[in-house]
């Protein structure tokens, strides 16, 4: 009879036909059950249209029907899970950070938008603040690399990140929110960075890999708009526990929101819930709520997404002084206060 070990060593020799890299260390191979001279286990997918399936598959049943003990080998398929894609990603590159192995992040949440202008960094921003309010150890990776605005919101003047044997040190704010963009690492806040994709996902892999975060209980990832390499890189290389989606009150810009809703799910990364910015302003004489962008479709929204809606934020022109000035921290926002808790209360646990 075979047991569990015997096949592990067997399965080790199972290469993947194009990185040459053992299966198990890929992550590929999950669930091994051995039941007298039966073998079962299942094939994990970084996508379940790779065109190199069926010889992976008949690779691993050969490799295991060689062991003298087995009779038969039953293999089933299933598709990875995002951070075991972000893991099988890690290994075909060999990388590894200098600091990665240091730091110890409980929740990575990624604030996405698909369209540039409804504020998604700005709901990144209060997210930190509000998260650090209510006790938790909070960092910002800014991966919107050609068009950062994390550092304003955060920090009056220029500031520049220190190195340490380990890595890089996050730039820490006024209240201890550790914040790493690459306006930190600029001579002038308003140099321009001129560069193409393959370079931009380098510079996002460094910043979870080569930054030393230590130990977070959130890091919110603000990401560009749209849906192409910089948020491709983030969903491959760094380990999600979810996405709370930005959109604000326009169709258009709803539609659009819908598409990034569409990569998150195919990359396989929850979505925690939809904040809709600018919904509406408050007249200071009356208190009443105009809603100047139209009608809210958050609820609408929701509903076709099958997410929850975690709040409505309003258009306040004080938030937009404090930002301009790195102040941030200073602002109080009942409403944000309470869609902060809410994720800090459904935020799925870890697997990492």
């Amino acid at each position: 009879m075979a047991d569990e070990q015997q096949v592990h060593r067997a399965l080790r020799g199972v290469k993947h036909p194009e990185s040459g890299l053992s299966l198990m260390e890929l992550g590929m191979i999950r669930d091994i059950r051995v039941d007298d001279k039966q073998v079962r286990l299942t094939v994990v997918l970084p996508f379940m249209n790779v065109p190199i399936k069926d010889q992976v598959v008949n690779e691993t049943r050969a490799a295991v029907e060689e062991l003298s003990e087995v009779e038969g080998v039953d293999v089933e398929l299933a598709e990875m899970t995002q951070q075991e894609r972000v893991h099988f990603m890690a290994a075909q590159e060999k990388r590894g950070g200098s600091a990665e192995q240091f730091n110890h992040i409980q929740h990575v949440i990624a604030v996405v938008s698909g369209k540039g202008g409804v504020g998604k960094s700005l709901v990144a921003g209060l997210l930190a603040v509000a998260l650090r309010r209510e006790g938790h150890q909070v960092g910002v990776l800014d991966a919107d690399i050609t068009g950062p605005s994390i550092p304003r919101m955060f920090f009056p003047t220029q500031r520049h990140p220190d190195n340490s044997p380990l890595g890089i040190l996050p730039v820490e704010t006024e209240t201890g929110i550790k914040v790493m963009s690459i306006n930190l690492l600029l001579p002038r806040e308003d140099e321009a960075v001129i560069w193409r994709g393959p370079l931009i996902s380098t510079a996002i892999k460094q910043f979870w890999g080569d930054v030393v975060w230590g130990s977070l209980d959130y890091l919110v990832v603000d990401l560009p708009p749209g849906t192409a390499d910089a948020s491709l890189t983030v969903m491959q290389a760094i380990p999600l526990d979810g996405v709370v989606l930005v959109t604000s009150p326009q169709g258009l810009a709803a539609m659009v929101v819908r598409k990034a809703a569409r990569m998150v799910r195919t990359m396989g990364v929850p979505i925690l819930g939809v904040v809709e910015n600018m919904s509406y302003v408050v007249c200071p004489d009356t208190g009443r709520q105009l809603e100047i962008f139209g009608p809210s479709k958050a609820e609408t929204m929701t509903a076709q997404l099958g997410v929850p809606l975690l709040g409505r934020l309003p258009i306040d022109p004080q938030i937009a002084q404090l930002c301009d000035e790195g102040r941030i921290e200073e602002y109080q926002s009942e409403a944000f206060a309470a869609i902060a808790h809410r994720l800090a209360e459904t935020a799925p646990q870890p697997s990492r």
